[in-house]
């Protein structure tokens, strides 16, 4: 049996929407005609996907499992239309490449270099998203390559480890640990670590408490009320500490002291990208920067 894009499409936009009425206007159907095309595919997977109530409809556990596959089978139509397109009219390839915050701009810089230098004609396109987000672009097609650390790749997506980059230890121009050349992990016990996501939630993060964890002590710890910020910047104007991978040094015109940390402990930069999607220019970035 195969599977109607198109229906697929009107279940994602239903459960998106949270009903068949704001569904309709997004999709410029009928109300009937979406509640139609959607009962005709339940019909033909056999089970129902939807939960109808009154306050508005909800995925079974069925339909939610259907409506993530949906995304992924969308997003690769979508970037095979695009492909097709590209070599049929001669367009120079674009690799859209999408970080989240963790990944600073100077690291994805560096990297898109290290490909240039075996890639000259390669372009690029770099966008800064939330790990979330950054996720659904892949699965919708709209990027062929995200950089990540921790990030749980999810159905439809591949990842890989591009390398490993040694923490250091982000504090204001005024922290005690400010003129150190190096700090011990052990002594950020008596300190207030920010991370940037919620542990469980954030792979970033349960790696950074994890390595406190591993040193002996639970870190007291907040998520940083800044979000999409360069990580270095989480300690400016405050006494917390942050575990960043940018260099020893002075940072943020001045006001960050960054430090080395002992014993040395490492992040890993991980590339994701749509498992199902072909793209030859995203593989020759891969194979260029050794992913």
């Amino acid at each position: 049996m195969g599977l109607d894009l198109r229906k697929l499409e009107h279940l994602v936009a239903v459960a998106e929407e949270g009903g068949f009425t704001r569904a309709a206007a997004r999709l410029h159907l009928s109300q009937q005609a979406l509640s139609t095309s959607v009962r005709s595919l339940e019909r033909e997977v056999g089970v129902p996907l939807l939960r109808r109530e009154a306050t508005g409809v909800t995925p079974l556990p069925a339909g939610q499992a259907l409506i993530d596959d949906a995304r992924v089978l969308h997003g690769a139509a979508r970037a095979a239309l695009h492909r097709a397109r590209r070599l049929g009219r001669g367009e120079v390839p674009v690799l859209s490449i999408g970080h989240t915050p963790a990944v600073t701009t100077d690291e994805v810089t560096a990297l898109v270099r290290t490909a240039l230098a075996a890639l000259p004609e390669l372009r690029t396109e770099v966008h800064q998203l939330y790990p979330p987000r950054l996720a659904e672009r892949l699965r919708d097609g709209e990027l062929g390559l995200g950089l990540c650390r921790g990030m749980r790749p999810g159905g439809g997506l591949t990842r890989s480890t591009l390398g490993q980059d040694r923490l250091a230890v982000a504090v204001a121009a005024g922290h005690r640990f400010a003129r150190r050349e190096h700090v011990e992990l052990a002594e950020l016990a008596h300190e207030r670590l920010v991370v940037w996501g919620d542990p469980g939630r954030s792979g970033y993060t349960d790696l950074l408490l994890d390595h406190c964890r591993n040193a002996g002590f639970e870190p007291d710890h907040l998520r940083n009320p800044i979000q999409g910020t360069a990580p270095v910047t989480a300690v400016v104007g405050t006494g917390h500490v942050a575990l960043v991978t940018g260099p020893p040094g002075p940072a943020v015109g001045g006001r960050v002291q960054v430090v080395e940390l002992r014993p040395a402990l490492f992040a890993p930069l991980h590339a994701l990208w749509p498992t199902h999607v072909t793209d030859e220019v995203r593989d020759a970035v891969l194979t260029a920067v050794g992913g």
